[in-house]
């Protein structure tokens, strides 16, 4: 099943997007300004009295659509507030451009933000847990649950436990390279493998501090139009090639043939993202990819089942720097959720910000060659229950 998608019916005119970090000094307001700000100056042509409508996307930083219209001072225009947990910044990008689209608008914004610190809280902000039966698997913290594809995987595929640690090692110091180049990047150091792999606490299973992403503040937008007017805003648009949101039956947990070495929901959205693409072999048909690196076995996870390698190779592709800012394939060149940080309603625009820098040519140290084709994954959840969004955007239109 695929969805008809919008291939190259809408475009992003500009985007900005605040460094990721600990911004203990600035509210959630002070975010949205800046990274607002930012979008509106990258598009001259394109000023904020000219927006028809606004989506905001945020989890726990407020609610209703005046978390935006206030700090900005917009008057008496749409402003819809959106929330799917991981993938509520994708969600505010994605029913943007499906207004553009449908012709309900002409210029549309997209913004996530999130301030995570101020909630005292060391991760994600949790509901009540499910009276389904469910609620032991519910009560796991996300590394606890993300810590169970590790053994599974290595059981699975016959996999030594210590050439996997080597691969979840090598993850967080890829994106930490990566980071350290990123100047909105929440952790800008590299950090040595031998640091990663015994010098950081355990946290749940394998996993320690070092294989986990950061708690962050943060906020990102996107300006988006219809693809036939995009040059009138900008030289360098970058199109919208596919959307895909799926969310699944959340069985896993009660589900006995659920073997947490898949999203099945991933998988999923991916063959419906290709199919709206046309996309046949994206190892080497795009240019790079943004992945939800939450915890390093997650990366691995994903790295199958979005058909970047065959099942049970991703530890040997990821050992072999198949995925480094030099290989075939580069993922997460901007640091991802590991290095940039992660907060939740800003992730998944931050994402297509770097799409959008890379297009560009103007990612600086990191900067891919020839960079036309990119790929942006959230995942909203943890293994067995979840939802997933793919995006594939593009320099040109075609």
């Amino acid at each position: 099943m695929a969805s008809r998608g919008i291939k190259d019916r809408v475009a992003i005119v500009g985007m900005g997007c605040t460094a990721f970090g600990e911004h203990w000094d600035r509210s959630a307001d002070d975010l949205l300004v800046d990274a607002t700000q930012q979008c509106f100056a990258s598009t001259p042509a394109l000023p904020k009295e000219e927006v028809d409508a606004y989506w905001l996307g945020t989890m726990n930083s407020g609610q209703s659509g005046t978390v935006l219209s206030k700090p900005l001072g917009i008057d008496y225009k749409p402003v819809t507030r959106v929330e799917n947990m991981c993938a509520t910044g994708s969600e505010a990008f994605r029913n943007a451009c499906y207004a553009v689209a449908a012709g309900a608008y002409d210029r549309v914004m997209a913004v996530g933000v999130e301030k995570l610190k101020d909630t005292g809280y060391s991760g994600l902000v949790r509901s009540n847990v499910a009276g389904d039966g469910t609620a032991p698997e519910e009560t796991l913290t996300a590394p606890a649950a993300f810590s169970l594809l590790d053994p599974a995987y290595c059981r699975k595929y016959d996999v030594d436990p210590a050439a996997m640690r080597d691969a979840m090692t090598h993850v967080a110091w890829k994106n930490h390279v990566n980071g350290a180049k990123n100047e909105r990047a929440q952790f800008r150091k590299e950090v040595p493998k031998e640091k990663i792999d015994a010098g950081a606490g355990r946290v749940a299973g394998r996993l320690g501090v070092m294989d986990c992403s950061g708690v962050s503040d943060g906020a990102a937008c996107a300006l988006i139009v219809r693809a036939e007017d995009a040059y009138r805003y900008t030289d360098r648009p970058m199109f919208v090639k596919a959307l895909s949101v799926i969310a699944g039956p959340a069985s896993g947990p009660i589900d006995p043939g659920y073997d947490y070495t898949t999203f099945d929901e991933v998988v999923a959205s991916a063959r419906d993202a290709y199919a709206q693409a046309g996309i046949t072999d994206p190892r080497r048909q795009l240019s790079l990819a943004e992945v939800h690196d939450c915890f390093t076995p997650t990366e691995l996870v994903l790295m199958e089942d979005m058909g970047f390698s065959a099942c049970g190779e991703a530890w040997r592709d990821e050992l072999d720097g198949a995925f480094d800012l030099d290989g075939e394939l580069p993922v997460n060149p901007d640091g991802g959720l590991k290095s940039f940080g992660h907060p939740v309603g800003a992730s998944g625009l931050r994402m297509l910000f770097e799409c959008w820098l890379q297009f560009r040519g103007e990612a600086g140290a990191r900067q891919i060659a020839d960079a036309r084709l990119g790929l942006t994954h959230n995942l909203g959840g943890r293994p067995g229950t979840c939802v997933s969004f793919i995006s594939i955007v593009g320099a040109e239109l075609g």
